[in-house]
């Protein structure tokens, strides 16, 4: 093979792995481990860089697996226009890589995030529920587009993603540095939950003709376009309000104000919601930017108030 035809090779699989979107797990991995140095005053870097490794594992192997099962649906949205949010990375639409690929890929990661869970569990002795933990995340990421289980088909997509990149990657963090969970775990995991629910709820807008087409039952074709407008302006008032009791169940009262920039460009993307703004495409496309920025701003405020 060419040096040029391995640098394209290799492009397509970064391509194909998402690193921007590794951020919304990673971040909320890191904010369970800050959780835990300042609550138990357990901290270890070997379990820290391990624990990042199986979440980018187990992130590698659900993104893969995605490339695989939706290439229908994401043919047909490529077929519209490019998007950063919709569309998968159309690697394989491009024939930078063979079909099969990322499905060989993405169980290549699963095999591999199970080695990282016996290391930590038998290894590094972070706990009984470390394998079942990591199990859980990847049941909830592999399957959200692999058949036979295809949660996104089954209407229970959208939960699982909230779960496994809101609760799953706080409380696991946690857990492998202090072997528990302090109650605050919960309250920090459920703002970054159910906002990581409204960006997938907003990126499946893009993505609707195809997946109308290709009758792919996630909740933007479930619901219609206007009603999920209606459920994401919902959502995002409730990620407001339990932010808020938050800080009165033990998060740091700092990142109410190292939060306001996400809440504001939260405010911002509801009212564009509201105002069917979404109707624009290149105004979707923004709005889809500023609500990751949501997510992760949220995540951010709570581990530097816990630093700071």
């Amino acid at each position: 093979m060419s040096k040029s035809a391995l640098g394209t090779r290799l492009g397509a699989w970064i391509a194909l792995a998402r690193p921007a979107f590794h951020s919304v797990a990673v971040l909320p991995f890191v904010l369970g481990t800050v959780v835990a140095w300042r609550t138990a005053h357990a901290f270890r870097w070997p379990i820290l860089a391990w624990g990042v490794a199986g979440v980018v594992l187990i992130l590698l192997a659900t993104y893969f697996a995605g490339e695989y099962w939706d290439v229908e649906e994401d043919t047909l949205s490529g077929q519209r226009g490019p998007s950063r949010f919709a569309g998968g990375s159309q690697v394989v639409q491009r024939g930078l890589l063979p079909r099969q690929a990322p499905l060989y890929g993405s169980l290549l990661c699963l095999g591999l995030a199970v080695g990282v869970g016996l290391l930590l569990q038998f290894g590094y002795g972070t706990g009984g529920w470390t394998l079942p933990l990591g199990l859980l995340g990847a049941l909830g990421g592999f399957f959200y587009s692999s058949r036979p289980v295809r949660w996104v088909r089954l209407g229970w997509g959208e939960l699982w993603i909230a779960f496994c990149y809101g609760w799953l990657p706080v409380a696991v963090g946690c857990y492998l540095q202090a072997a528990s969970l302090p109650p605050v775990v919960h309250w920090l995991a459920l703002p970054i939950g159910w906002s990581i629910l409204n960006v997938i709820l907003l990126n499946e807008f893009p993505d609707y003709p195809a997946d109308l087409q290709a009758g792919k039952a996630n909740l933007a074709v479930r619901l219609g376009l206007e009603k999920a407008a209606r459920l994401y302006v919902l959502v995002a008032v409730v990620t407001w309000v339990i932010f808020a009791l938050s800080l009165v169940r033990g998060a740091p009262r700092l990142a109410a104000a190292l939060a306001l920039p996400a809440m504001a460009a939260s405010v911002w993307v509801t009212l564009n919601v509201q105002r069917a703004r979404w109707r624009d495409r290149s105004a979707l496309e923004q709005m889809c930017a500023a609500n990751l920025a949501v997510n992760l701003g949220l995540t951010a405020a709570y581990i530097l108030g816990y630093v700071w």
